[in-house]
């Protein structure tokens, strides 16, 4: 996965606070104060000794803008043994900075290290921090695009937890509606982060899925395409402007077919990277999107 992942991560909660009780509160049934509103804290906590301890994001639920409870988010994506010195500081150092309750809920997408983060540190004799930890299999699934829509960070994270299994494609699919909830920049951010940590055949799918489905509807999707679609227009460039486009389709086509898992014959192939008609190939990568097999396109 790529090191920017870990920020991403960091910006989902800090964009939308909101999130970390979602997950607090559905996947790990921790009981929350009552409260009328969310927002983040900052996460340097300046008032100890240096050198400067700054958490990934702080989260605060206030009641009558008074802090009920404070969390601590970490990103944790592999084992850091330095953390299980830190985690500690900055609790202690957030509850004496806002005078409330706080707890620390580390996430990570490797379960192997969720289950590193989750051995309790002991503190000393009779005292001990148990880590609240959200490894993958505790992500909420999110197979309703809806409930994308409403909460578009947490169906990116299921589709990062979740969008390499056998069932991906409700999760993938799901996925459509998060993005168009967002603006077109964020849509085209949070597709990239998805794709870096999806298995090969996931990403296929996924890429399929916008390249047939998404494009139609917004800028983000069309602009995301083009850039998928330039290989193959580059290759057919030489042959002039209108291959190239043409090649550009015709390789959409056949990725969505693939992703989809579609058989598509030596024939069949040929037919569709022979086209030149750039008509017949937009109706063809429509068609892709929903066809029982590859002679459906032709129907």
């Amino acid at each position: 996965m790529p090191s920017s992942l870990h920020e991403v991560l960091v910006e989902m909660f800090r964009t939308r606070p909101a999130l970390a009780t979602e997950l607090l509160a559905g996947p790990l049934a921790v009981p929350l104060p009552d409260h009328d509103s969310t927002r983040v804290e900052p996460a340097a906590f300046t008032e100890l000794p240096a050198p400067e301890y700054r958490a990934d994001t702080v989260v605060v639920l206030t009641a009558a803008q008074a802090p009920v409870l404070a969390v601590i988010v970490e990103i944790q994506l592999n084992r850091d043994p330095a953390k299980r010195w830190t985690w500690p500081i900055y609790l202690a150092g957030l509850r004496g900075r806002l005078r409330c309750p706080a707890v620390l809920l580390v996430v990570c997408l490797d379960p192997t290290v969720a289950r590193w983060c989750a051995i309790p540190i002991e503190l000393g004799p009779g005292a001990t921090l148990a880590p609240l930890v959200l490894g993958p299999q505790l992500v909420p699934v999110v197979t309703d695009p809806t409930h994308a829509a409403r909460a578009p960070e947490l169906a990116v994270l299921s589709a990062i937890a979740h969008g390499g299994d056998p069932a991906r494609g409700l999760v993938l699919d799901a996925l459509l509606g998060a993005f168009a909830a967002v603006d077109p920049d964020r849509a085209a951010l949070y597709c990239d982060i998805v794709l870096a940590a999806l298995p090969a055949a996931a990403g296929r799918y996924l890429e399929a899925l916008v390249t047939a489905t998404y494009e139609y509807q917004s800028e983000f999707a069309r602009r995301y395409v083009a850039e998928g679609r330039a290989e193959g227009e580059a290759a057919g460039r030489a042959e002039g402007e209108a291959a190239g486009r043409a090649e550009g389709e015709a390789r959409a086509v056949l990725a969505v077919l693939e992703a989809r898992g579609v058989d598509v014959a030596d024939e069949v192939r040929v037919r569709i990277t022979g086209c030149r008609d750039l008509d017949q190939l937009d109706a063809w990568v429509r068609r892709a999107a929903t066809a029982a097999s590859a002679q459906d396109l032709f129907a």
